[in-house]
């Protein structure tokens, strides 16, 4: 029977008193029951519209056809034809703007919660499913990808799923890119991640991890070893900092830091190899993602105070809403229109406090309105003179983006660069100024989103293939 209500069924999620102490993930999913229910509202519309704000192009109206049969499994074969993370992308993708802003349902009530509904299918697919994945036959070819995040993932398993020799090459111990080191266990526990290269791995795809490529081997010596064609998706680890006074203090991360060492390196672990500043007040500069991801991790960690810092209004906050909303109600504070103009500290070598809180004591910020609208066309923010103040805290997160990173394209020629430092790229194949190499993702937009990346890898996939087949006849 039709689901007519105006309401997505909410998600069960954990009590917010009782999610901020801890790394357990925040949402819980839903039951079969609530999935079904759910997938009855969608009408099946005739000209998919959802489809079109998939930048993988899922048959959504398909899948979510089989969930209303009960038919999970079937809806799960449907997802992994068009994606590789299916698991992933049902927690981390940004619905909101794409697929479900253009679910019909959405005119007069809310849309359907297509990305509640893969997380379901992908979580009952991974505690049901039995039959051993089909591993294609080869086709005689090689190809090597950099970098095991989001992009490079999927381009390995499209080019698998073709009998394509794939080897992925990862710069850290542990697979998975931003995935494992960037979002946190709350929002994406890192077995799921686990589950989706296990699956590629199954498919044929082989993982070498600790290969910085650029340092262990270069691009050119990966073509001398075989390899018919690259595709670069090392993603955007280089921080990006204010260029205030008093950056260099200890105390000051970059969000990048400060999330690895608590997502990789487990820095919140009694006695962690590789520590973070715990406990005091915490200020987190930007409003992405990222600085949500840094606050609400902050909070885990036993910090007494988290605030974030970001010059524009709630308005203009680049975050996902539901982000911001587990933010506030797990108790972070925002302080918005502010900016900060400098981080304040100690520098006294006779100064006898604990030195575990670093050597910060504050920021001073000054207070913004909102001005005319700048070239993307956000009203821009301008300073209010006089109105300079000090907050006082013990950390300061730095989560205002990254670039990519110069390693492969100072050990590589050929290779040009746009003025962000990512590769430039033909738009509809991937494919870079040198021949026989493709990039996505991260590497070539900057930071942007798990889906965005995924539709990259699947595009400079295809490419591939059409490049080593049209070379092979």
């Amino acid at each position: 029977m039709p689901n007519m209500s105006l309401k997505k069924n909410p998600m069960p999620s954990q009590a917010a008193d009782v999610r901020n102490k801890n790394f357990l993930e925040v949402a819980l999913g839903y039951s079969e029951e609530q999935a079904v229910d759910e997938a009855n509202r969608c009408l099946n519309c005739k000209n998919k519209p959802c489809v079109g704000g998939c930048p993988v192009n899922i048959d959504i109206p398909a899948f979510i056809a089989r969930i209303r049969e009960r038919d999970f499994e079937g809806a799960y074969q449907i997802i992994t034809k068009s994606s590789s993370l299916p698991a992933v992308c049902g927690r981390v993708c940004p619905q909101e703007t794409q697929c479900e802003h253009k679910c019909v349902r959405g005119i007069k009530g809310e849309p359907v919660a297509i990305g509640r509904l893969e997380r379901f299918v992908a979580d009952w697919h991974n505690a049901h499913a039995t039959e051993a994945v089909q591993k294609p036959a080869p086709n005689g070819h090689k190809v090597a990808v950099i970098g095991s995040g989001p992009s490079g993932l999927t381009c390995a398993g499209d080019l698998a799923k073709k009998g394509y020799s794939v080897t992925v090459f990862e710069a850290l111990h542990t697979a998975g890119g931003v995935l494992v080191y960037g979002i946190p266990e709350f929002r994406l526990p890192k077995s799921i991640v686990q589950k989706e290269v296990d699956t590629l791995s199954e498919l044929g795809v082989d993982v070498e991890t600790n290969m910085v490529i650029g340092k262990v081997l270069s691009i050119d010596e990966l073509f001398e070893m075989g390899y018919e064609a690259v595709f670069v998706g090392s993603g955007a680890g280089l921080p990006r900092f204010m260029g205030i006074p008093g950056e260099s203090l200890k105390g000051v991360y970059s969000a990048n830091e400060f999330l690895t060492r608590s997502n990789l390196m487990k820095a919140y672990l009694d006695d962690p190899v590789t520590p973070i500043s715990k406990g005091g007040k915490v200020a987190v500069v930007g409003g992405g993602n990222v600085a949500m991801d840094a606050a609400r991790t902050a909070l885990r960690l036993g910090a007494e105070k988290v605030y974030i810092v970001y010059r524009r209004s709630m308005e203009e906050l680049p975050a996902r809403r539901e982000e911001v909303e587990h933010a506030q109600e797990e108790g972070v504070e925002f302080l918005l229109l502010n900016n900060p103009v400098e981080v304040l500290g100690y520098h006294n070598p006779d100064d006898k406090r604990d030195p575990k809180n670093g050597c910060v004591t504050g920021i001073r910020c000054i207070r913004m309105e909102l001005g005319e609208p700048d070239e993307k066309g956000r009203r821009r923010p301008v300073e209010i003179p006089g109105s300079e103040f000090v907050l006082d805290v013990d950390t300061v997160v730095i989560a205002i983006g990254t670039s990519p990173n110069p390693l492969i394209k100072s050990t590589t020629k050929g290779l040009e660069v746009n003025k962000h430092g990512g590769f430039i790229v033909n738009e509809e194949t991937g494919a870079t100024t040198r021949d026989g190499v493709f990039a996505g993702g991260d590497a070539v937009t900057g930071a942007a989103t798990v889906i965005s990346a995924m539709g990259a890898g699947k595009t400079a996939a295809a490419a591939i293939d059409e490049y080593i087949q049209s070379k092979a006849k």
